[in-house]
Protein backbone atom coordinates (compact mmCIF):
# COMPACT_ATOMS: atom_id res chain seq x y z
CA UNK A 1 0.00 0.00 0.00
CA UNK A 2 1.48 3.39 -1.06
CA UNK A 3 1.75 6.59 0.90
CA UNK A 4 -1.52 8.47 1.32
CA UNK A 5 -1.88 11.88 -0.32
CA UNK A 6 -4.88 14.09 0.49
CA UNK A 7 -6.33 16.35 -2.20
CA UNK A 8 -8.76 19.20 -1.74
CA UNK A 9 -9.99 20.86 -4.93
CA UNK A 10 -10.56 24.60 -5.00
CA UNK A 11 -14.10 25.72 -5.76
CA UNK A 12 -13.17 28.20 -8.47
CA UNK A 13 -10.00 29.46 -10.16
CA UNK A 14 -9.14 31.67 -13.13
CA UNK A 15 -6.90 30.82 -16.07
CA UNK A 16 -5.81 32.23 -19.41
CA UNK A 17 -6.19 30.78 -22.88
CA UNK A 18 -3.57 28.10 -23.71
CA UNK A 19 -2.49 27.98 -20.05
CA UNK A 20 -1.40 24.58 -18.77
CA UNK A 21 -3.30 23.74 -15.60
CA UNK A 22 -1.19 22.12 -12.93
CA UNK A 23 -2.39 20.32 -9.83
CA UNK A 24 -1.18 23.20 -7.65
CA UNK A 25 -3.43 25.60 -9.57
CA UNK A 26 -6.65 23.79 -8.70
CA UNK A 27 -5.98 21.85 -5.50
CA UNK A 28 -4.44 21.88 -2.05
CA UNK A 29 -2.16 18.91 -1.44
CA UNK A 30 -1.22 17.35 1.90
CA UNK A 31 1.83 15.09 1.68
CA UNK A 32 5.55 14.96 2.43
CA UNK A 33 7.39 18.04 1.14
CA UNK A 34 9.29 16.25 -1.62
CA UNK A 35 6.19 14.45 -2.88
CA UNK A 36 4.05 17.54 -2.52
CA UNK A 37 6.37 19.72 -4.63
CA UNK A 38 6.43 17.09 -7.36
CA UNK A 39 2.66 16.73 -7.35
CA UNK A 40 1.99 20.47 -7.38
CA UNK A 41 3.87 20.78 -10.70
CA UNK A 42 2.02 17.89 -12.34
CA UNK A 43 0.31 19.05 -15.54
CA UNK A 44 -3.34 18.05 -15.85
CA UNK A 45 -5.00 20.04 -18.61
CA UNK A 46 -4.35 22.72 -21.23
CA UNK A 47 -6.91 25.45 -21.83
CA UNK A 48 -8.05 25.38 -25.45
CA UNK A 49 -10.02 27.83 -27.55
CA UNK A 50 -12.85 25.30 -27.81
CA UNK A 51 -13.36 25.51 -24.03
CA UNK A 52 -14.87 29.00 -24.44
CA UNK A 53 -15.50 30.50 -20.99
CA UNK A 54 -15.59 27.65 -18.47
CA UNK A 55 -13.88 24.32 -17.84
CA UNK A 56 -14.91 21.83 -15.15
CA UNK A 57 -12.17 19.65 -13.65
CA UNK A 58 -13.62 16.61 -11.90
CA UNK A 59 -11.79 15.03 -8.96
CA UNK A 60 -12.34 11.57 -10.45
CA UNK A 61 -10.35 12.54 -13.53
CA UNK A 62 -7.65 14.16 -11.39
CA UNK A 63 -7.18 11.06 -9.23
CA UNK A 64 -7.26 8.84 -12.32
CA UNK A 65 -4.43 10.78 -13.97
CA UNK A 66 -2.36 10.98 -10.81
CA UNK A 67 -2.80 7.28 -10.05
CA UNK A 68 -1.46 6.38 -13.49
CA UNK A 69 1.60 8.58 -13.08
CA UNK A 70 2.34 7.87 -9.41
CA UNK A 71 1.57 4.20 -8.82
CA UNK A 72 3.30 4.22 -5.43
CA UNK A 73 0.87 6.79 -3.98
CA UNK A 74 -2.71 6.49 -2.77
CA UNK A 75 -4.89 9.54 -3.28
CA UNK A 76 -7.74 10.51 -1.00
CA UNK A 77 -10.18 13.31 -1.85
CA UNK A 78 -11.35 15.86 0.74
CA UNK A 79 -13.84 18.64 0.02
CA UNK A 80 -15.38 19.67 -3.34
CA UNK A 81 -15.74 17.19 -6.18
CA UNK A 82 -15.15 19.71 -8.99
CA UNK A 83 -13.19 22.85 -9.73
CA UNK A 84 -14.65 25.55 -11.97
CA UNK A 85 -12.04 27.23 -14.16
CA UNK A 86 -13.08 30.62 -15.53
CA UNK A 87 -11.16 31.43 -18.70
CA UNK A 88 -10.10 35.08 -18.75
CA UNK A 89 -10.39 37.07 -21.92
CA UNK A 90 -8.53 40.29 -22.80
CA UNK A 91 -10.41 43.18 -21.22
CA UNK A 92 -11.71 45.84 -23.56
CA UNK A 93 -11.47 49.48 -22.55
CA UNK A 94 -14.91 50.87 -21.79
CA UNK A 95 -16.12 53.80 -23.85
CA UNK A 96 -16.88 56.91 -21.80
CA UNK A 97 -19.99 57.50 -23.91
CA UNK A 98 -21.24 53.98 -23.15
CA UNK A 99 -20.48 54.34 -19.42
CA UNK A 100 -22.22 57.73 -19.31
CA UNK A 101 -25.33 56.35 -21.03
CA UNK A 102 -25.51 53.40 -18.61
CA UNK A 103 -25.02 55.74 -15.63
CA UNK A 104 -27.81 58.04 -16.83
CA UNK A 105 -30.12 55.08 -17.45
CA UNK A 106 -29.57 53.73 -13.94
CA UNK A 107 -29.86 57.20 -12.37
CA UNK A 108 -33.12 58.01 -14.12
CA UNK A 109 -34.53 54.55 -13.44
CA UNK A 110 -33.73 54.78 -9.72
CA UNK A 111 -35.20 58.30 -9.52
CA UNK A 112 -38.40 57.18 -11.26
CA UNK A 113 -38.73 54.19 -8.92
CA UNK A 114 -38.41 56.39 -5.82
CA UNK A 115 -40.81 59.00 -7.20
CA UNK A 116 -43.42 56.41 -8.14
CA UNK A 117 -43.16 54.81 -4.69
CA UNK A 118 -43.69 58.16 -2.97
CA UNK A 119 -46.63 58.88 -5.26
CA UNK A 120 -48.23 55.51 -4.50
CA UNK A 121 -48.00 56.01 -0.73
CA UNK A 122 -48.98 59.73 -0.94
CA UNK A 123 -45.77 60.79 0.79
CA UNK A 124 -46.32 64.50 0.13
CA UNK A 125 -49.75 64.41 1.77
CA UNK A 126 -48.33 62.48 4.72
CA UNK A 127 -45.61 65.09 5.26
CA UNK A 128 -48.13 67.92 4.96
CA UNK A 129 -50.38 66.17 7.49
CA UNK A 130 -47.44 65.58 9.82
CA UNK A 131 -46.52 69.26 9.65
CA UNK A 132 -50.11 70.24 10.47
CA UNK A 133 -50.24 67.88 13.46
CA UNK A 134 -46.97 69.27 14.86
CA UNK A 135 -47.45 72.99 14.17
CA UNK A 136 -51.18 73.48 13.57
CA UNK A 137 -50.43 75.24 10.26
CA UNK A 138 -51.19 74.04 6.75
CA UNK A 139 -48.16 74.34 4.46
CA UNK A 140 -47.83 72.97 0.91
CA UNK A 141 -44.08 72.36 1.14
CA UNK A 142 -42.92 71.58 4.71
CA UNK A 143 -39.20 71.83 3.85
CA UNK A 144 -38.05 71.22 7.43
CA UNK A 145 -39.46 67.69 7.02
CA UNK A 146 -38.78 67.12 3.33
CA UNK A 147 -35.11 68.14 3.27
CA UNK A 148 -33.97 65.92 6.20
CA UNK A 149 -36.11 63.11 4.79
CA UNK A 150 -34.37 63.36 1.40
CA UNK A 151 -30.93 63.38 3.03
CA UNK A 152 -31.89 60.45 5.24
CA UNK A 153 -33.13 58.53 2.22
CA UNK A 154 -29.71 58.80 0.57
CA UNK A 155 -27.81 57.97 3.77
CA UNK A 156 -30.08 55.00 4.40
CA UNK A 157 -29.37 53.59 0.95
CA UNK A 158 -25.62 53.96 1.51
CA UNK A 159 -25.89 52.12 4.84
CA UNK A 160 -28.15 49.45 3.32
CA UNK A 161 -25.75 48.64 0.48
CA UNK A 162 -22.73 49.07 2.81
CA UNK A 163 -20.73 50.93 0.14
CA UNK A 164 -19.75 54.52 -0.55
CA UNK A 165 -18.55 54.34 -4.15
CA UNK A 166 -15.82 51.63 -3.94
CA UNK A 167 -15.24 51.99 -0.19
CA UNK A 168 -16.88 49.42 2.11
CA UNK A 169 -18.25 50.89 5.34
CA UNK A 170 -17.79 47.74 7.43
CA UNK A 171 -17.04 44.04 6.96
CA UNK A 172 -20.67 42.94 7.14
CA UNK A 173 -22.00 41.91 3.69
CA UNK A 174 -24.90 43.88 2.31
CA UNK A 175 -28.22 42.18 1.42
CA UNK A 176 -27.35 42.68 -2.26
CA UNK A 177 -24.02 40.89 -1.81
CA UNK A 178 -25.73 38.01 -0.02
CA UNK A 179 -28.26 37.63 -2.85
CA UNK A 180 -25.47 37.81 -5.44
CA UNK A 181 -23.59 35.12 -3.51
CA UNK A 182 -26.65 32.86 -3.52
CA UNK A 183 -27.15 33.48 -7.23
CA UNK A 184 -23.49 32.67 -7.93
CA UNK A 185 -23.79 29.42 -5.98
CA UNK A 186 -26.84 28.39 -8.02
CA UNK A 187 -25.05 29.38 -11.23
CA UNK A 188 -21.95 27.36 -10.29
CA UNK A 189 -24.09 24.32 -9.48
CA UNK A 190 -25.85 24.63 -12.84
CA UNK A 191 -22.52 24.90 -14.66
CA UNK A 192 -21.15 21.86 -12.82
CA UNK A 193 -24.16 19.76 -13.80
CA UNK A 194 -24.29 20.86 -17.45
CA UNK A 195 -20.68 21.57 -18.37
CA UNK A 196 -18.91 18.72 -16.60
CA UNK A 197 -17.14 16.77 -19.34
CA UNK A 198 -17.08 13.64 -17.22
CA UNK A 199 -20.87 13.66 -16.98
CA UNK A 200 -21.16 14.37 -20.72
CA UNK A 201 -18.87 11.46 -21.59
CA UNK A 202 -20.83 9.12 -19.32
CA UNK A 203 -24.08 10.22 -20.95
CA UNK A 204 -22.64 9.49 -24.39
CA UNK A 205 -21.47 6.06 -23.24
CA UNK A 206 -24.91 5.25 -21.79
CA UNK A 207 -26.57 6.31 -25.05
CA UNK A 208 -24.23 4.24 -27.22
CA UNK A 209 -24.62 1.18 -24.98
CA UNK A 210 -28.38 1.36 -25.09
Amino acid sequence: MGKIVYLRLKNKVEAKLHQTIKLGDIALVSAEDEIRKKLMNTELYEIKKEDRNIVIIDVFRVIHQLSQRYTNLEFQQVGPNQTIINIQKPKKTSSMVFVTLIWLLLYIGAAMAIMNFHYDVSMEEVQQRLHYLLTGEEVKHPLWIQVPYSIGLGVGMILFFNHLFKKRINEEPSPLEVEMFKYQQDLDQYVILHENKLVKDQSKDDTSNS
